[in-house]
């Protein structure tokens, strides 16, 4: 549950193999041929994985629409095929046809994947016109197979997946405190101890996506606004304790080092660590101990009632957030006690949204007025993953659509895969073309089409030895190499969101068990494999570097600018709240951040891959998103600090606010016309000291629970503030003082 949260990979995956075995089932009882079974199984393959809408009716629609589509192209496929010229100029305008309309939504990229997917069944199966009422019904019978299986067998309405989801992001948040306390058992310095930290990295990188999921499918899974405001704040507020607490406690255990968030890129240099202080070694097993506490709060057996010590330990660690009991340590021992009462509040609000209970009529009318819950019509939408590409697209003005882009790219590719697959070999040419449309899936850049390019090279190589081993070891035997075929089609689509290296690697494995079972496998028939995906690899570089190209540095310039643009944004809104303005939605702009950010990652993985030979672009685009990572999370902080800040704890407009916010706002604006640009504007940032003057003064008789949040409302805006100029720096652009 935790490391597939909703079970979604699971359920995909499942539900191919059964619509499949189904299929096969069905046409087996009519007798059907060899091809026809084939086509069964590959139609119903098809027709499972490409309906992606996450309503039901959607998926309805979808599917009945692509029936007819299918019977069509399979008619048309089954009458070209004898006429090899006409066929292969045919399917290249079909392959173009189909990423030309994705700018259409996903009910036509479902239905352009089951245009080319089905011609590319008619070429590999060599059908034949006498065979089109058998082919037609066995288009039938895979369309009713995956209904079926869809919507009756394993029917996963998104109101479930969301309380999936739910669940999982707190069986993840009990990974990280568990992380967390291993870390405080090895203490600073011991031999374990970095790869206990390694661990809680990478559990906190998980959590966050978890979140993310969850407020992504918060739109489909929960119809009622107000509840899914309520949902999206306290998932946020559960996910920033945690993380809080995991920070603060790494600042105990390293103080000579500046952690700021949980990321692990090349930031700013680290400094030797010094010794841990010696009443916080005194403290560290009352801190084990309530770090203990708050996991027992998690659960992950939400089953069994809560006793009585539960309730204690849930009490006292509140208690820490008004200064009760808080022991005799330095001051950032303190905030680690005082954080681990935020995270015993997030919890506690946290609890019956993540069992999926009902909420009360007091929490209902939180979210009534929760701000976001009710959105104006010019505000982003959160739960649109595409956002970024398409503010990135906007930007772009007159030119060319980026699915008119891809559309020209995988049709010219394809057109040279198509060509040299024939000469390669001419019973094999339909493996490059496959291999130069699945690379370009996803890929905006050059560079993301050769990382692609060479990851499946290596799980088709892998795939080929393993396919060669296992036949050697079933033998002649049928039954081994059926089931390893079905365990292959699990295997592709559960492994293709972790690792398109693996989904590589079972789909040449199970090409190996297929022809086994027609005692065809011959180690020449897997190496014309490799070569012909090594010749779709180029071919699909080939014509992403010479049809209208999108250089790396182009496409992570734009994505970068969106990002900073999406930053700049989440922070206006929530300064102007801190301000006193009401009802400005803050949880949308922040999730609109994260996903500009996941598409950065992915822009700048063919910069930051092993291979990569330019070592100082590397290390520059490591730097970038660190720097990105710490702004985006203490933005993300200030988000949920300033959602759950009382009223009068608010610094309301003070000019010292006014001026730091005026001044974190210039330098993002000239950041993003610096990146713009290309380095060519001579504007340079402003190096502002407001924030921490403002740290260092007096509480002035306030309660200390408003003291601390204005304070961490305050060390959030630091952080921003000097990783904007981190950034800067590493972009070359100066950073002087304020005048």
């Amino acid at each position: 549950m935790a490391s597939d949260p909703g079970l979604i990979r699971l359920l995909s995956a499942s539900s191919t193999v059964c619509a499949v075995l189904l299929t096969l089932g069905v046409l087996a009882a009519l007798h059907a041929p060899i091809p026809i079974l084939v086509t069964g199984a590959l139609t119903a393959t098809v027709s499972t994985v490409a309906v992606t809408e996450p309503r039901p009716r959607d998926q309805a629609v979808t599917l009945a629409a692509g029936a007819p589509v299918t019977l069509a192209i399979m008619t048309i496929g089954t009458v070209l095929r004898p006429y090899r010229v006409v066929a292969d100029v045919v399917f290249v305008l079909l392959i173009f046809s189909a990423i030309w309309i994705r700018r259409l939504g996903p009910r036509a990229t479902s239905l352009g994947v089951f245009a080319f997917q089905i011609f590319f069944v008619t070429q590999f199966a060599e059908t034949r016109v006498e065979q089109l009422p058998q082919l037609s019904l066995a288009v039938l019978v895979a369309f009713g197979s995956s209904a079926l299986i869809r919507f009756a067998v394993l029917r996963s309405p998104p109101e479930r997946t969301l309380a999936r989801l739910q669940r999982a992001f707190r069986l993840r948040l009990a990974q990280v405190l568990d992380a967390l306390i291993e870390v405080a058992e090895c203490g600073p310095g011991a031999p374990r101890s970095e790869r206990a930290v390694d661990v809680l990295h990478r559990y906190a990188a998980r959590l966050h996506t978890g979140a993310l999921m969850i407020q992504t499918r918060l739109g489909t899974g929960l119809p009622d606004e107000r509840t899914a405001a309520v949902i999206q704040r306290r998932v946020t507020e559960a996910e920033m304790a945690v993380e809080r607490l995991a920070i603060l406690v790494l600042r105990v255990l390293r103080p000579g080092e500046d952690v700021d968030t949980l990321t692990r890129y090349p930031a700013k240099a680290r400094p030797a660590a010094s010794s841990i202080d010696a009443r916080d070694t005194v403290m560290l097993p009352a801190l084990i101990s309530e770090l203990r506490a708050s996991r027992v709060l998690i659960g992950p057996d939400r089953q069994r009632p809560a006793g009585a010590d539960s309730v204690e330990a849930r009490d006292r660690l509140l208690g820490y957030r008004d200064d009760e009991h808080l022991p005799d340590a330095s001051p950032a021992m303190q905030d680690v006690f005082r954080s681990t009462g935020d995270l015993a509040a997030a919890l506690r609000g946290l609890g019956s949204e993540i069992e999926g209970d009902t909420l009360t009529s007091r929490e209902q009318d939180q979210g009534r007025h929760a701000p976001g819950a009710e959105r104006s019509p010019e505000e982003p939408t959160a739960e649109d993953p595409g956002a970024g590409r398409e503010a990135v697209r906007k930007r772009e003005g007159s030119r060319i659509r980026p699915t008119t882009r891809s559309a020209l790219q995988v049709a010219a590719g394809s057109a040279l895969a198509v060509v040299g697959g024939e000469l390669l070999s001419p019973q094999r040419w339909y493996w490059a073309v496959f291999t130069c449309w699945v690379v370009f899936i996803s890929a905006t850049s050059t560079g993301e089409i050769l990382v692609r390019g060479y990851r499946r090279l290596i799980g088709t190589v892998a795939g080929v030895v393993a396919g060669l081993a296992l036949a050697a070891l079933i033998g002649d035997d049928p039954w081994p190499a059926f089931a390893l075929v079905i365990l292959g089609v699990f295997g592709m689509y559960y492994t293709t969101a972790v690792s398109y290296t693996l989904m590589s690697f079972f789909v040449t494995t199970m090409i190996g068990m297929l022809y086994a079972l027609l005692h065809a496998l011959t180690p020449d028939v897997l190496v014309v494999r490799i070569e012909e995906t090594a010749l779709g690899i180029a071919c699909g570089l080939a014509a992403a570097l010479l049809v209208l190209p999108v250089r790396t540095r182009e496409r992570t310039d734009q994505v970068l600018v969106d990002v900073l643009e999406r930053l700049r944004d989440a922070l206006s809104r929530s300064l102007a709240r801190l301000g006193g303005e009401p009802g400005r939605n803050l949880a949308g702009p922040a999730h609109a951040l994260n996903s500009s950010l996941d598409s950065l990652r992915q822009s700048v993985q063919p910069l930051i891959t092993p291979i990569s030979p330019l070592r100082s672009r590397r290390r520059t685009a490591l730097c970038v998103l660190g720097w990105l990572e710490t702004a985006a999370f203490h933005t993300r902080g200030l988000a949920a600090t300033v959602d759950a800040m009382p009223a009068a704890a608010r610094l309301g407009v003070d000019a010292w606010v006014v001026d730091e916010a005026a001044r974190i706002d210039r330098n993002l604006a000239a950041l993003i016309g610096h990146v713009a640009v290309r380095g060519e504007d001579g504007t340079a940032l402003e190096r502002g000291r407001g924030i921490s003057a403002r740290l260092g003064a007096g509480s002035g008789g306030a309660r200390s629970v408003d003291v601390h949040t204005v304070r961490r409302v305050l060390r959030h805006l630091q952080h921003v503030d000097e990783s904007i100029q981190g950034l800067a720096r590493t972009l070359e652009l100066p950073v002087r003082d304020a005048p």
